[in-house]
């Protein structure tokens, strides 16, 4: 098994086993074994003589060997009491109180056990409305929103996955303006991503110009009528200022609803690509298609014996999923199991392509996608065949759409989900997106940084002898190869990055995977900081013409800019041109910490904790202390924690954050193994920490050293913008990919 060590870090933060103290118990090999045997065990519930063991082994290959991986939840949970596998829920939200908050209550369970929900408002009443029961109005779907993304922020899901939300609204209900409106501020229902549901007969309307009805659902009656090319301008404008809310085809997802008797589909997962019905959820898993290649002569093709192996292995894996999932509800154990509906896509597309020379934004690159995605979607329905025979159709399979002479062991086969964490993992691109960026500059707590390269671009370079690390410091500040002149046409043509690729491109792509995939496709179509409205407009027009069910755009920097003054508009003499207008609106202020000296001084003391020794070390130079370094004894203790304090400590005390108010936050916190003990002089290894540092600065200054606090000058990096494009646990740079921020230095990911 080979991991690069930033997968090695991933797997350690995020899916290792953990003690109490949250120390990893479990190797990276142990976890493929574990997910691999639980996993496996549900051969016998069909089989009493199942070869189990031989099972296992082909699944841990499978996963060890980097060529498929399931869904986050199915590597964390497996084998575990939690046991929860499922990444995707949706939750139906009906019009009345009881209704409402018990959607609440069960997406807190959803998220406590690691999956995201999404729902639909499109049915409660619109803003306003009499409710006759009480004889008040109703608030409308958008306050409910903001109920429900406060629930979100309450739950933190054991520190492993965050919560995230899917909202979704019909273009036809009264609220509409409301909704596209209501993430105008960034800072607004920050735990859902938006989505406006759009129907074939509003987007023929926009096109015409043509008005449209919008229908209160409590009264089933046109209330209003509305400009459909006026709506569909304030969508595009939503979508430009900040990338809110997407779009999704409605009636393209209810066309391949695969048991439409059971009701319409209204509502996706967190990322777009999971349409599903009322309190349906789905497993997914990727096929890492870097693994999937071989050589012939000087050329890499497509290992299709291999790929069909790993299809069918990956089928019976995730079909295995459903049957020994713990679902958090009885209602959705019940309802997944109707369908059996089971996600299998790709990871490392981008990669492959460099691999075999092929760029990106070309036909060819669009129908080798549909090639590859055609002969998964054809050998997986086969291997849901082949298991149908054994195990039995899904339960709702006659009153199905699918073709009656083909009974089928799982309702849909194939998704292309966003991959940013699992991607890291595998060590390739992130499902069919192109490569964001082909050199990282990693930083290392002791000021160096490490160069994190694209594999496939690294062993291109090196090849033809024209790697060096300079030029990946050049890569990675240009933020694309294709402007580097130095280097061969060939390589700048092939190595393009998602900024080198026109926004149409991105959607013939999207496109091309979506015709053979039964259910959508996670995919953003990222634009440059200067595109226009128009840009995006004709992207979502390209998107509904070539048949996507949805379409997610981001234009670089968009979520940077804290917009101001919304709704007040400026006339003649006052007016202000837009783009200057965006650029006043820039004016969120940041404190950034001081560089660490080359040369420092400090003492180290040692503290008895409750759980052992605890070695504090202050180093300072003329302008105070500047940072904290902690080392646990061999008794052990919480190594991890108060690493995480001496560093958030050190950078605050370089940002000129006075001390006063650092011990203040530190000294006194309480810890069970500390206050249990007598004769302990701290209550925390944090109260440890503070009491270290208020103790030395005191001496200090009392020596004449340092100046007191109150005669500290402010920092000099006052007045930089705030960088919302970092990463918030490691600092790194973000990506934006299927609704979500991903970090590929550190796994992050704002829904999961």
């Amino acid at each position: 098994m080979s991991i690069s060590k930033n997968a090695e870090m991933v797997l350690e933060q995020r899916y290792l086993t953990k003690d109490e103290q949250g120390s990893p118990i479990e190797t990276v090999d142990g976890l493929f074994h574990r997910v691999a045997r639980a996993i496996a065990q549900a051969d016998q519930q069909h089989d009493k003589a199942a070869d189990c063991e031989k099972t296992e082994r082909i699944f841990y290959d499978m996963m060890a060997g980097l060529e498929f991986l399931p869904n986050s939840p199915t590597l964390m949970n497996a084998g575990k009491d939690l046991g929860q596998l499922s990444a995707c829920f949706v939750l139906p939200v009906e019009d009345s109180m009881e209704s409402i908050f018990e959607a609440i209550k069960q997406a807190a369970l959803i998220h406590k056990s690691g999956g995201g929900t999404g729902f639909s408002f499109s049915r409660l009443r619109p803003e306003g409305s009499t409710v006759n029961s009480t004889g008040g109005v109703a608030s409308g779907p958008i306050s409910f929103m903001r109920v429900f993304n406060m629930a979100t922020e309450a739950i933190k899901q054991g520190g492993s996955r965050r919560g995230a939300n899917m909202g979704i609204l019909r273009i036809d209900h009264p609220d509409i303006l409301k909704f596209i409106d209501c993430k105008a501020d960034n800072a607004e229902i920050t735990n859902f991503n938006l989505s406006v549901g759009l129907t074939e007969d509003f987007m023929e309307a926009a096109e015409a110009g043509r008005d449209y009805d919008l229908v209160d659902p409590h009264k089933k009656a046109v209330v209003k009528r509305l400009n459909a090319k006026m709506v569909f301008d304030k969508i595009v404008d939503a979508a430009w200022r900040n990338g809110e809310p997407g779009i999704i085809f409605l009636d393209r997802l209810n066309r391949d609803n695969i048991v439409p008797d059971q009701g319409r589909i209204e509502a996706t997962n967190p990322c777009g690509e999971q349409p599903l019905l009322p309190h349906e959820s789905c497993n997914l898993g990727s096929i890492n298609l870097t693994k999937m290649t071989k050589q012939e002569g000087d050329t890499v093709v497509f290992d299709w014996d291999k790929l069909e192996r790993t299809v069918k292995n990956a089928v019976h894996f995730l079909d295995n999923v459903i049957d020994v999932n713990k679902y958090p509800l009885e209602q959705i154990d019940r309802t997944t199991k109707l369908t059996r509906k089971i996600g299998l896509g790709v990871m490392g597309w981008a990669d492959s392509l460099l691999m075999m020379g092929i760029p990106y934004n070309t036909d060819e690159a669009v129908a080798l996608g549909e090639t590859v995605m055609s002969f998964i979607l054809e050998k997986g329905r086969q291997a849901s065949e082949e298991l149908a025979k054994e195990r039995g159709e899904f339960p709702l399979f006659e009153n199905s759409a699918l073709p009656q002479g083909r009974p089928q062991r799982n309702g849909t086969i194939t998704t292309i989900a966003p991959t940013g964490t699992l991607s890291i993992i595998g060590g390739c691109s992130s499902g069919v997106e192109p490569i964001f960026a082909y050199v990282y500059i990693r930083n290392i707590m002791d000021g160096t940084e490490m160069l994190e390269v694209n594999p496939v671009l690294k062993a291109e370079l090196e090849k033809r002898g024209l790697y060096s690390d300079a030029l990946m410091r050049r890569i990675a500040k240009e933020g694309t190869v294709s402007q580097l002149k130095e280097l061969p046409e060939d390589i700048r043509r092939v190595f393009v990055s998602t900024h080198d690729i026109s926004p149409e491109y991105h959607v013939r792509m999207q496109a091309g995977f979506q015709r053979f995939t039964d259910n959508a496709v996670s995919k953003t179509v990222n634009f440059s900081n200067h595109a226009t409205r128009e840009d995006v407009a004709r992207v979502y027009s390209l998107a509904f013409s070539l048949g996507c069910k949805g379409v997610t755009i981001y234009r670089d920097g968009s979520r940077d800019e804290q917009v101001l003054n919304i709704g007040k508009v400026k006339h003649g003499a006052d007016a202000v041109p837009e783009d200057q207008e965006l650029k006043e609106q820039k004016t969120a202020r940041r404190i950034t910490p001081r560089p660490r000296p080359n040369a420092v001084s400090g003492v180290t003391e040692r503290v008895k904790t409750g759980c052992g020794n605890l070695y504090i070390t202050v180093n300072y130079d003329e302008q105070g202390i500047c940072e904290i370094f902690t080392n646990t004894g061999k008794a052990g203790g919480c190594p991890s924690q108060s690493e995480a304090t001496a560093r958030l400590a050190s950078v605050a005390l370089r940002s000129g954050i006075d001390v006063d108010t650092i011990v203040e936050q530190l000294k006194g916190i309480r810890c069970p193994s500390t206050i249990r003990q007598s004769g302990m002089k701290c209550t925390s290894c944090p109260d440890a920490i503070a009491r270290v540092i208020e103790q030395e600065c005191k001496k200090q200054v009392a020596l004449g050293n340092w100046m007191a606090e109150e005669e500290f000058q402010e920092p000099a990096a006052l007045g930089e913008l705030e960088d919302k494009s970092k990463c918030p646990e490691c600092g790194g740079r973000l990506e934006y990919e299927g609704g979500c921020n991903i970090c590929r230095q550190c796994g992050y990911s704002k829904c999961g």
